[in-house]
């Protein structure tokens, strides 16, 4: 290789390393575009910035290096990432949400997935944190005009976060005078000693009101999320009483869940610790 290929790689893997950490994280199909190199271009580059320890691979992209417990990826960084694991969630997901029940989303990307599903849902009333999970719903009625049926939705105020969020004390007060039916929540993390928990204080104290105003609490999580353990917990496991997650998950994470928590495998048959989605227990 000569000098000049040399530099051109050090000033590619410059650009790259200066996007990872200005967005929170990147997809290598947005780095070859933006870079104008191939697939294998951009993968070895990422290699060679992981062997120098500035960044960190993840499944389609990358990610900087910083203390796990508190490093929150940005919404874009995190979408690419688990689709068909997220998607076969929101669809197993979907049916515990009972036309005519009031029901709250909170940000993350599976629950912008499982909004997509809920649409045909009659009746709903939606409460949301969620700037993405809002605008799910806000394009289909744009789309197709206000229909007999349609959901209804509330979003809270509140500070955006990486995540597209909205959190702090505007969301926290807002919240804490709902009452839900189903709370449907995104984790960042999900382990038998830390409970839930996210690398952002103030969305964790959201999420802790959006627990705390719920009859029921549903977990979508894929199994990437099993064994992190974010900066701060906001609930623990036997605060759950569902967690749907896809076929991924282990059987050492299944044997460590608590027996009184439901867990619903996307995609699996039933079985013992799994019951069809819309089963009441």
């Amino acid at each position: 290789m000569s000098e000049n290929q040399n530099l051109l790689a050090e000033q590619r893997r410059a650009l790259i390393l200066d996007e990872v950490r200005r967005r929170g994280g990147v997809r290598v199909n947005e780095l070859t575009r933006k870079l104008g190199v191939s697939d294998m271009t951009v993968r070895r580059d990422l290699d060679a910035l992981a062997r120098q320890g500035v960044l960190e691979k993840v499944h389609g992209g990358a990610v900087p290096v910083v203390e796990a417990s508190s490093h929150e990826p940005g919404f874009e960084a995190k979408s690419g990432l688990e689709l068909t694991a997220k998607e076969d969630i929101a669809r197993a997901a979907a049916p515990l949400a009972a036309p005519g029940t009031a029901i709250a989303l909170s940000g993350g990307t599976t629950t912008y997935a499982l909004a997509q599903h809920l649409l045909d849902v009659p009746d709903l009333t939606v409460v949301t944190n969620s700037v993405r999970v809002a605008d799910v719903f806000h394009a289909a009625q744009r789309t197709a005009g206000t229909r007999q049926g349609a959901a209804t939705v509330v979003l809270t105020g509140g500070v955006r976060t990486p995540s597209d969020s909205l959190v702090g004390p505007v969301a926290d007060q807002a919240i804490a005078a709902l009452h839900f039916d189903v709370l449907f929540l995104g984790v960042h993390g999900i382990s038998p000693q830390a409970g839930l928990s996210t690398p952002n204080l103030a969305e964790a104290e959201t999420n802790r009101r959006l627990v705390q105003s719920a009859r029921r609490v549903v977990v979508v999580a894929d199994h990437t999320k099993w064994g992190t353990v974010g900066l701060s917990s906001f609930a623990a496991l036997d605060q759950v009483d569902t967690l749907v997650t896809d076929a991924g998950l282990p059987v050492e994470a299944r044997l460590e869940i608590p027996e009184q928590l439901r867990l619903v495998v996307a995609g699996e048959p039933d079985g013992p610790g799994h019951r069809a989605p819309g089963a009441d227990g």
